[in-house]
């Protein structure tokens, strides 16, 4: 029997990925854990590991292939001692979606659903709704039929599952009809549930509207990339279903600029004489948030509906820009680690961020985050939490301002960083604490060290 090469899911969020790259050949002879494609998701580029022994015997979706789906085959194997050529033409044919035959159990509802004992349920609400119930009850338990990422999207929107037109296998409700539910395309099934959706989302305008606004041949259309898609469904959930609100204060950074620069004077340098690190301020403001939440481990959270998940570590996301969005690494139990650590750790992800080579988990999770736009001379912003994070700092330069001391006026280089806060899971009393724990640290960066 031929082996089937299905596209991975990378992420449990992945839905879809690009196949960028094929590193093997019709005709390759494979070895379990040879590295066989690249694929694209909206964050990285990961590379694919064959699972079993055998020969490439047809390739079935070619590389820059974009949406692919997961569990898709993408290729057919044949194992060995077996013929190549009838393993090619055995899985030329299932160019079909695995995922459909992969559900068994989901199969029968649709058929179910047509014998007359079951019309009467569907019979009172208008006929849209009537013909979609099976489908999106199709394990005979009420539940709707759905990926976890649609489920998640809707709940973070407010949108009841029940009312949207699932365009999966077997009618499963999958992302992008709940985009399509949001952005009021279509995909909502009429009357019955209607105060569900609930008046939280402005109805946005359409393309055809927006372009109607400007004269034709006047811009050019950039199609959306996974990224950018990601970037903008996260960030607008997190804005609709997260109660933000945001504290800000000034930071006199002056003893943190003369231990960098004491602590960078002293590093130790390699064969060529180039210093093995140099902490920036960044690492500082990650190492004090680190501690902070430490400090005040009520802050250190995420919110759930069934409960509040308290963290024993600081996990902490640092935004990095890269072509076309951003991500977030997180440097891991940061609270423990050197800044020296920090630092080079920081400056890894950096690199492989921007060339797309992190993975899932390098980037996925984390506790808080941080955000900092000094380097582009921002003095102040507010950025928009990450869920599952209940807090995200954002970070602004350092400047030399005047102060008042002791009834005098003097010059300090003061910097000013504003905390969100999810008003769910953290009170304006309990973020002020967080916020005053970090201006300590911050402050006082020997504490850290404590």
């Amino acid at each position: 029997m031929p082996i089937n090469i299905l596209m991975p899911a990378l992420s449990p969020t992945m839905e879809k990925g690009n196949l960028a790259r094929w590193l093997k050949k019709e005709g390759d002879a494979v070895k379990s854990g040879d590295v066989i494609a690249e694929i694209e998701t909206d964050k990285a580029t990961m590379e694919v590991e064959a699972v079993d022994e055998g020969t490439i015997a047809k390739i079935l979706v070619p590389e820059g292939t974009q949406d692919v789906a997961v569990n898709d085959v993408i290729a057919v194997m044949a194992g060995d001692g077996e013929d190549v050529k009838a393993a090619a033409s055995a899985g030329a044919a299932p160019a079909t979606k695995p995922a459909e035959a992969a559900k068994p159990a989901a199969a029968p509802a649709p058929a179910a659903a047509p014998a007359p004992p079951a019309k009467p349920a569907a019979a009172p609400p208008p006929a849209p709704l009537a013909a979609a119930a099976p489908a999106a009850r199709a394990n005979g338990h009420a539940r709707i039929f759905s990926s976890p990422l649609a489920r998640r999207l809707a709940k973070e929107a407010s949108i009841d599952l029940a009312r949207i037109t699932g365009t999966g296998p077997h009618g499963r409700v999958v992302a992008r009809d709940v985009e399509s539910a949001k952005s009021g395309k279509g995909g909502l099934k009429a009357p019955a549930a209607a105060p569900a959706a609930g008046p939280s989302i402005a109805p946005s305008m359409s393309d055809k509207q927006i372009l109607a606004l400007f004269e034709e041949g006047s811009y050019e259309v950039v199609p959306h990339d996974g990224m950018r898609r990601t970037i903008a469904q996260r960030l607008t959930a997190s804005v609709q279903s997260v109660p933000h609100f945001y504290l800000t204060i000034d930071c006199d950074i002056g003893k943190l600029l003369a231990a960098r620069e004491e602590i960078n004077a002293a590093a130790p340098k390699d064969k060529e004489k180039k210093p093995l690190y140099k902490i920036s301020v960044n690492d500082f403001v990650i190492k004090a948030m680190a501690v902070a939440l430490q400090n005040i481990p009520d802050c250190n959270v995420s919110w759930t509906e069934g409960g509040m998940l308290k963290h024993k570590h600081s996990d902490v996301g640092v935004a990095v820009a890269m072509p076309g969005g951003l991500i977030t690494p997180i440097i891991r139990r940061a609270e423990t680690k050197t800044l020296s650590a920090i630092s080079n750790e920081m400056k890894d992800f950096a690199a492989r961020a921007r060339a797309r080579k992190l993975k899932p988990e390098e980037y996925q999770g984390g506790t808080t985050a941080v955000s900092n736009l000094g380097m582009y001379g921002i003095s102040h912003f507010t950025a928009v939490i990450n869920p599952p994070h209940a807090t995200i700092l954002a970070v602004g330069t350092s400047e030399e301002r005047p102060v008042v001391r002791g009834g005098k006026i003097e010059i300090a280089h003061m910097m000013s960083v504003t905390l969100s806060c999810d008003h769910r899971a953290i009170d304006g009393a309990l973020g002020a604490e967080l916020i005053g724990a970090f201006k300590r640290l911050i402050e006082n960066p020997v504490m850290m060290m404590v």
